[in-house]
C-alpha cells in the first residue's frame, strides 16, 4: 500500500516543484501544475504540466549517459498515489548553488546583454548577431539560483568559479556543454532545435550528479527546426507562449507594475498545455497518454 504524502516531512517549495523527506538518505521531489513567468507564480495552473516534467525529465536520465539523483522507478511503492507520474525518489545531494545554462542560439537574457555589450555572461561574441542566431558554438552561461519572486542573475565563469571553486566551476562548464551537445543532437533527429537550457547538478562524494529536472519546456527553449529564421522571435514548445500571452494586448498587464499577473484565459491554458504535450511526444517518440496510466485530463 502506497504511502500518504502527508506522511512526509515537507522540506521546502519551489515555484512549480515541492521536496518532501522519505529518510535520511532519499527525497521526494513532486512537479505541480504551476506555471511561473517573469518571477511570478501565475495563479492559473496548467492541467498535467507536471506529469509532462516528469515524463520528460524520466526520458532524458535514461537517455543520457550521465550520473543522475533517481534512487527508484517512476512508479516506486514510495510515491504515494496522489503524485504518482508527477514525482520522483531522488537521492539527496549537495545541491551546487549556481544554475548551469548552455546557449546554442542568441535569444532571450542572451540577446538582451549582447545588445548593451556585445558579450554573454562575459563571453564575447561576434558583431553582427541578430534574434535567434546560431551562435559560432555553445557557450556556458551560469546564473545565481535565486529564491521564489526573485530573479536568476547571469553571471560570469570567474563569479561562478568565486562561488564553488576553479576546479568545480570547470567540472560544471564542462558537463553542462556535453549534455547540452547530446541533447541538442537527440532533439534535431526529431526536428526540434535545443536554443538553450538549464541544468542543476549535485554533489556526492565528490561525483557531479544531474539533477532537479532535466531538459524540459520548463527548462529549455525547444524549437521547431522547419521555419527556422533567425532575426525574429521563434515559435516555441515553451512556456514562451504564456510570456507572450501576458506582455501582450490580451492580457492587460503591466510587467512593471506592482500588480501580480492576471488570470491566464482558458484558451492560453489549453494551448500551453498542448505545446507541453506537444514537445514530449514529438522529442521522446513516447505518447503522453501511455505515461504512468494516462493523461489526467
Amino acid at each position: 500500500m502506497r504511502p500518504e504524502l502527508s506522511s512526509y516531512r515537507h522540506l521546502a517549495a519551489g515555484k512549480v516543484r515541492e521536496l518532501y523527506e522519505i529518510d535520511g538518505e532519499t527525497l521526494l521531489l513532486v512537479a505541480t501544475d504551476r506555471i511561473s513567468a517573469y518571477d511570478h507564480v501565475l495563479s492559473t495552473p496548467i492541467p498535467d504540466k507536471g506529469r509532462v516534467l516528469t515524463a520528460m525529465s524520466a526520458y532524458f536520465f535514461d537517455a543520457l549517459d550521465v550520473p543522475n539523483h533517481l534512487a527508484g522507478p517512476l512508479d516506486d511503492e514510495r510515491i504515494p498515489a496522489e503524485v504518482l507520474g508527477r514525482a520522483m525518489v531522488v537521492h539527496r545531494l549537495d545541491m551546487v548553488q549556481a544554475e548551469c545554462v548552455a546557449r546554442g542560439y542568441l535569444t532571450g537574457s542572451g540577446i538582451v546583454e549582447y545588445r548593451e555589450s556585445g558579450t554573454v555572461c562575459g563571453v564575447e561574441l561576434p558583431e553582427g548577431l541578430v534574434e535567434a542566431s546560431r551562435l559560432p558554438e555553445p557557450i556556458f552561461t551560469p546564473a545565481t539560483k535565486a529564491a521564489v519572486g526573485d530573479h536568476d542573475e547571469n553571471i560570469s565563469f570567474e563569479q561562478l568559479s568565486g562561488i564553488v571553486g576553479d576546479e568545480l566551476a570547470g567540472r560544471l562548464r564542462t558537463a553542462t556543454l556535453q549534455v547540452y551537445a547530446r541533447a541538442s543532437e537527440m532533439a534535431a533527429d526529431r526536428g526540434v532545435l535545443l536554443a538553450d537550457t538549464k541544468f542543476e547538478f549535485g554533489l556526492s562524494d565528490g561525483e557531479l550528479i544531474l539533477a532537479d529536472e532535466v531538459l524540459t519546456p520548463d527548462s529549455s527553449r525547444y524549437w521547431p527546426a522547419d521555419g527556422y529564421e533567425q532575426g525574429r522571435v521563434q515559435p516555441s514548445f515553451d512556456k514562451q507562449f504564456v510570456r507572450d500571452w501576458l506582455t501582450g494586448p490580451d492580457s492587460g498587464w503591466d510587467r512593471d507594475s506592482d500588480s501580480p499577473p492576471p488570470p491566464l484565459s482558458p484558451e492560453v491554458v489549453e494551448a500551453t498545455r498542448a505545446r507541453y504535450i506537444e514537445a514530449y511526444e514529438r522529442i521522446s517518440g513516447l505518447r503522453f497518454s501511455d505515461w504512468l496510466g494516462g493523461e489526467s485530463a
